[in-house]
């Protein structure tokens, strides 16, 4: 019995052992694991956020890079045009960035969006099809979209009524792809674009009214469950955690801008002076994210342009420039004298905002009102400009030389 008694107490050992091993590993293992999210922000200080819709036979719907900063809460929406087309690497031939999406993947696609918006790192994707943008829809609620006019629409084929009421609405999962997915005869892609950016808004602001109930229990496993991510399931809680703090009514919203040109049979969007007005655009956005506590992304300033060169459309030109970067702009007109240089006059005395004017054309040239002239255009319609922008001769109808 001695004998049998100290085989136990052998064993028991044993196991003693074996549990404590098992113990320090979980604990090691615990203490190693680290909150992707968290470290990505310390050294980015931004999300940046990849998002693809995809219609459910796995080609891209719409897609929409999301850059926000947790500490302003300001958030902007670059919309990429599915048929954005340049030399892309990795098909080796110039064509569109759907194109992109649909033969090389996720990972390939990011990739070439960071090249085309001149980001250095997008390191968050996130994948939704549109059964599960339907469930996601109704899981918030609904989404708020406003509609300028009634839509009662049969589509080309004939198998399709679209049916939408008008004005400020909250539209089911089921209305939701309807608003996404029709098309009228006399509507352009502007059209279309502005629908997609509408929606993206609305996503972010159901996330954040709704973060109160999508955070308890087994809520968002469900609300996660209908997004695929390059995250693991704690980091993705973290991660829309950030982006239910979005200021939702001050979101920024960008398109690629560029001359549609025929290439091979496809009609493609060519980005204006070969892709430098986007990736200047994109640092111009990012800037007003994090400038001034936030204040120069809930702010839209308003801009006029006068054409100092003698050139016939430049200021015009150059007002749909800085329209797509979100400024309010009033009609362009020309100079009353040629200048030789480009300038940008500051009215209200923000050196940092008038910087990121001059930024979007490459001009460093500022100049702010003095006391006294700031108080003489007090009371008159120059009362109404944030800036001007006179362009020079240096300016060669893209940015300043």
């Amino acid at each position: 019995m001695g004998k049998l008694r100290d085989e136990q107490k052998g064993i028991i050992f044993i196991l003693l052992i074996v549990f404590i091993i098992l113990g320090v590993s979980v604990f090691f293992v615990l203490s190693l694991k680290t909150d992707t999210v968290k470290n990505i922000l310390e050294e980015e200080k931004l999300v940046r956020l990849l998002l693809v819709v995809e219609e459910d036979d796995n080609d891209e719907l719409f897609s929409t890079v999301i850059i926000y900063d947790p500490e302003t809460h300001k958030a902007a929406s670059y919309h990429l045009p599915s048929y954005t087309g340049t030399i892309f690497e990795s098909l080796g031939r110039t064509d569109s960035l759907e194109a992109v999406y649909n033969e090389k993947g996720m990972d390939v696609y990011r990739q070439e969006v960071q090249n085309l918006l001149g980001i250095k790192n997008i390191p968050f994707t996130a994948t939704i099809k549109m059964n599960d943008f339907i469930r996601i829809t109704d899981m918030l609620g609904g989404m708020r979209i406003f509609i300028p006019s009634p839509i009662d629409q049969i589509s080309e084929e004939g198998d399709e009524r679209w049916l939408l009421p008008s004005g400020a609405v909250i539209l089911d999962g089921d209305k939701i792809s309807t608003y996404l997915k029709y098309r009228i005869e006399d509507e352009d892609e502007n059209d279309i674009i502005d629908r997609y950016q509408n929606v993206t808004g609305a996503l972010l602001t159901g996330i954040h009214d709704n973060s109160f109930t999508l955070f308890n229990g087994k809520n968002f496993k469900t609300f996660a469950d209908c997004i695929n991510t390059n995250l693991v399931d704690e980091d993705e809680r973290s991660l829309f955690k950030l982006l239910a703090e979005v200021d939702s009514e001050s979101i920024i919203r960008q398109t690629i801008t560029g001359s549609l040109r025929t290439v091979e049979g496809k009609t493609l969007l060519l980005p204006l002076n070969n892709g430098d007005f986007v990736k200047t655009a994109v640092k111009q956005t990012t800037s007003m994210l994090t400038s001034e506590g936030g204040n120069a992304a809930g702010h839209v300033y308003t801009v006029r342009i006068l054409n100092g060169t003698g050139k016939q459309g430049l200021a015009g030109q150059t007002t749909q420039k800085y329209r797509d970067a979100s400024y309010n702009m009033l009609p362009a007109d020309n100079a009353d004298t040629t200048y030789d240089n480009t300038v940008v006059i500051d009215h209200i005395g923000n050196e940092a905002a008038a910087r990121n004017v001059g930024n979007l054309i490459r001009c460093s040239n500022i100049r702010t009102l003095t006391e006294e002239e700031a108080a003489e255009e007090a009371g008159t319609s120059k009362a109404s400009v944030d800036f001007t922008v006179i362009l020079g001769m240096d300016f060669n109808g893209e940015v300043v030389r």
